[in-house]
């Protein structure tokens, strides 16, 4: 996900921080009064004296601060308005956050579902708050050399954790279908894709790389039946760190996790170094040595390390997938924005990174023979 409008912070640092607070969007408003009656019957530590900000960021479901004088909660929504059936899908994060909640795996405690739609006008779960920073450059301007390593060897200790929780033990062994992982992500985004394009009306705005990677992954899936719990937006800009120290404190938005194949949330967190116009896009390893921040080899080496493999085959090939995926992800966005249920005002913006993305994924299949 990407930052909204320049955000209130307290770390002095704006530009860093993706999640500021505003008053509610007049889009997302609801009825707070039916909001105060329900947590009032539904949680005992309620106090009373509702106060409802929203955070800034996000493209998908509303995500609010709710405070009783004392006390801090998140509540997040499914948006209002005409959805995808299987977008937004809050009960499936109220789900996978309450399993893993059973775990010593780093996520927010989840308080109560409640899918009466008649409280706020959609379906909603509340949550504890983590206090935490979340930022969204992954260079990390202004943090010294180990500042940055800690915070790198953090990440991928946690994704390597997520990927070696036994999901049948704490009730997820049908979180997802087995089998065909990436199958069914490209026949999804390549759906979205070619809706986005029908719903454009001009055949200028199709994008020749998105349809040829659509003809092209299907084709060349490498065989390897793992899975896991995987995360599918395991990115710096859903994490909550430490307030002073460089370490991931929760890991948020869980809305595209499923049983899938664990080298989609790591490659997914690689990608965003592939990016045409993401912040990675004029370093190359000896700056990356010298600002303590991991090159892609030794990042993969050190996720093998930790969950016992010994490399991984094919890796461009699970690159283009996720520079595909990630592209679609931002027709999507840019569909929304015109249907008017994108929670971010700076959607179709974003919507403009898509064909550049499936220019840079097309060109790694190209050295795998596409």
């Amino acid at each position: 996900m990407a930052p909204g409008a320049t955000p209130e912070t307290e770390s002095g640092k704006p530009p860093l921080i993706r999640t500021g607070i505003q008053e509610v969007d007049p889009r997302h408003e609801f009825d707070v009064g039916k909001l105060e009656e329900y947590i009032r019957a539904n949680l005992a530590a309620f106090e009373g004296g509702l106060v409802i900000r929203q955070f800034v960021g996000g493209q998908s479901n509303p995500t609010y601060l709710l405070s009783d004088g004392s006390r801090e909660w998140v509540l997040r929504r499914k948006p209002p308005g005409k959805l995808v059936s299987s977008a937004h899908a809050t009960d499936r994060e109220f789900r996978v956050l309450s399993a893993l909640g059973k775990t010593d795996f780093p996520v927010p405690r989840v308080l109560f579902y409640c899918d009466d739609e008649s409280v706020i006008g959609t379906e909603f779960y509340l949550m504890d708050r983590v206090v935490g920073r979340i930022l969204v450059d992954q260079t990390l301007p202004d943090w010294e050399p180990e500042e940055r390593r800690s915070l790198y060897e953090s990440q991928i200790q946690i994704l390597a954790k997520l990927h070696q929780v036994d999901h049948q033990a704490i009730g997820l062994g049908d979180y997802g279908k087995p089998g065909n992982y990436f199958a069914r992500q490209i026949h999804v985004w390549s759906k979205q894709a070619l809706r986005s394009f029908s719903e454009e009306g001009d055949s200028a705005a199709r994008c020749a790389s998105m349809e040829r990677l659509m003809e092209w992954l299907p084709e060349n899936i490498p065989e390897d039946p793992s899975t896991t719990i995987v995360h599918g937006d395991y990115g710096l800009n859903n994490m909550v760190l430490h307030p002073d120290e460089g370490r991931v404190v929760a890991i948020l938005d869980w809305e595209l996790s499923t049983l899938g194949h664990p080298f989609a949330d790591l490659t997914y967190h690689l990608s965003q170094r592939l990016s045409p116009n993401g912040p990675f896009a004029r370093l190359d390893d000896a700056d990356l040595a010298a600002m303590g921040i991991p090159t892609q080899d030794e990042y993969v080496a050190r996720y093998c390390e930790l969950t016992g493999r010994t490399g991984i085959e094919n890796l461009n090939f699970y690159l283009a997938f996720q520079l595909f995926r990630l592209a679609g992800i931002m027709f999507g966005i840019a569909g929304r924005a015109r249907a008017g249920t994108a929670a971010g005002a700076q959607a179709m913006e974003f919507g403009k990174n898509a064909a550049p993305l499936a220019d840079r994924g097309l060109e790694l299949a190209r050295r795998l023979g596409a």
